[in-house]
């Protein structure tokens, strides 16, 4: 049996964002809590989050202004 989380599903682990980066430009990503997105300004993509686990695939991301 799996320990309950100790965080809401809508947030991701800050250790986790510390260590991903954008597969593309290999720069750093910011969460966006409202879209459950992480932001990658320099590639202008948005890489969603599905069931609380970021889906890092460039195919699968939002592009953005």
């Amino acid at each position: 049996m799996t320990a309950p989380s100790e965080r809401p599903e809508s947030t991701v682990d800050p250790k986790l964002l510390e260590i991903l980066v954008c597969p593309v430009t290999k720069g750093p990503l910011e969460f966006d809590a409202a879209k459950q997105e992480l932001i990658s300004r320099s590639a202008k993509l948005a890489y969603p989050i599905r069931d609380g686990i970021p889906i890092m695939l460039p195919e699968e991301a939002r592009k953005i202004d």
